[in-house]
């Protein structure tokens, strides 16, 4: 019998390969895990989920001191930007939370190794630095990195990733943001929300593509309100960057000048120097890791879970498929609903999304019926003056079973919770509709948008 270090070995510690290492500690198994970089946490607590939305809330407070506040009577004079501060309150978040991590590792009793880990093609053996550890099973969970374009350098000045766009050292004048998914939107709010012109180009001739349209074309002309500009139907074939700024070439349009510019065209698996290669390891066309339905690769008690798999790339479908792993490598058995996986945008009002969008019921000609209810319509948006968005469920139009639901509007990222959950359970929009709902809430509107379905909203 060979001779194993730990019962699992995972490799990287974002949310899906901590969670994983969390719950297989839980369930008995000697559990290990592997981060290259010096804090836990992974994409998401260190450059991304955390320190985004730690900038959002700060750009959003400054925003509201500096005009927002007139209809409320509150009255605030000489509204200065402390930038070094905002970026140091956004430090103390992440190093909080990151910290909150190695916490659980040691809580939950998992060997955390620092260094790179790459495979040596020799069975479940991993190389971290001048050691070699092996495990009965190994899981790849090192997440995602930026992706970039045919003609973009990332390694230039002034051509930005989203890493780069949490720590700019100043605001600047105009900001060119490349891609209108939900990374470039929340980027380009955060900065145009601190005084930047921005501009969005976009491929596609939608923002957020992906999301229900109906949606997006609403964000987009509330964007449009608060500042953002939109090209749409853009080919971007090259960027190139001066000693004072960019310049953004455009099929068949003049192009772009900037202070900066961030691409934010989607993410890409982070597979490469893994040694999956030594191992085997089947690839899609993608660059992602093949697998089946339980996370097993193509090579014996090798896993792979998060972004370097197919499907979203988010933080908590990572997570769940690190929890159902970990069951699956205890017990043969582990559950993940990948029908009720919510997507949030973080921009204001947010975008929250789960199921499938009008466009795919269509197209798969599935009947279905809608009911949509206004946030002017809600007494606590009104309230609260963020009334603008909807909500709109959307329900089979023979067993009534709700098949998505997305919102525009305030608090859209919490509403969307209630969502998943029934829909999680089969829930039908009667279900929801005949739910008591505390008065006056938010979540009133997904009431009366499950009402809607059947005709028969009470407040509109």
């Amino acid at each position: 019998m060979p001779e194993f270090n730990h019962d699992v070995l995972i490799l990287g510690a974002g949310p899906g390969g901590y969670v994983c290492a969390i719950r297989c500690a839980q369930l008995g198994l000697d559990t290990a895990i592997v981060e290259k970089e010096s804090a836990l946490g992974g994409t998401c607590l260190r450059i991304g989920c955390i320190p985004s939305k730690a900038l959002l809330e700060s750009s959003h407070k400054y925003e509201e001191a500096a005009g927002g506040l007139a209809a409320h009577g509150v009255d605030v004079q000489g509204v200065t930007l402390d930038l070094q501060k905002l970026m140091q309150r956004k430090e103390k978040v992440v190093k909080t939370l990151t910290g909150g991590v190695s916490s659980l590792m040691k809580k939950n009793k998992v060997k955390v190794y620092q260094g790179h880990a790459s495979f040596t093609g020799d069975d479940r053996k991993v190389a971290i630095g001048d050691d070699t550890v092996a495990a009965k099973h190994v899981v790849v969970a090192t997440g995602s990195v930026p992706a970039s374009l045919p003609g973009v350098d990332l390694t230039q000045d002034r051509i930005d990733t989203s890493t780069d766009a949490l720590s700019y050292t100043e605001v600047p004048k105009k900001l060119a943001v490349i891609g209108a998914g939900y990374i470039g939107l929340e980027m380009g709010a955060v900065w145009r929300r601190l005084g930047s012109e921005v501009v969005v180009l976009e491929y596609a001739d939608r923002i957020l593509p992906g999301m229900d349209a109906e949606i997006a074309a609403d964000a987009k002309k509330i964007f449009e309100k608060q500042g953002l500009s939109f090209r749409l139907g853009v080919k971007v074939t090259g960027v190139s960057a001066t000693k004072s700024g960019v310049t953004i070439q455009v099929d068949g349009a003049d192009p772009v000048k900037a202070d900066r510019a961030l691409v934010a065209v989607g993410r890409k698996p982070n597979t490469d120097a893994l040694g999956l290669d030594k191992l085997g390891v089947t690839l899609t066309d993608r660059g992602q890791i093949a697998v089946d339905k339980q996370f097993a690769t193509n090579i014996e008690n090798v896993w792979a879970i998060g972004d370097v798999i197919p499907g979203p790339m988010l933080a908590h479908k990572a997570e769940e498929e690190g929890v159902a792993l970990a069951e699956i490598l205890h017990t043969g058995r582990g559950h993940i609903d990948y029908n009720a996986i919510p997507g949030i945008v973080y921009t204001d009002p947010e975008i929250a999304s789960v199921g499938q969008t009008e466009e795919q019921l269509k197209d798969a000609g599935t009947p279905y019926r809608k009911g949509v209810f206004p946030f002017l319509a809600n007494g606590r948006a009104r309230a609260i003056d963020h009334a603008e968005g909807k909500v709109k469920v959307l329900a089979h139009a023979e067993t009534d079973r709700v098949l998505g639901v997305h919102i525009i509007g305030p608090s859209a990222g919490d509403l969307i919770a209630e969502c998943a959950v029934a829909m999680s359970f089969g829930a039908s929009s009667e279900d929801i509709a005949r739910a008591c709902h505390a008065h006056p809430t938010l979540a009133e509107a997904v009431k009366e948008a499950a009402l809607a379905v059947d005709g028969r909203a009470l407040h509109i």
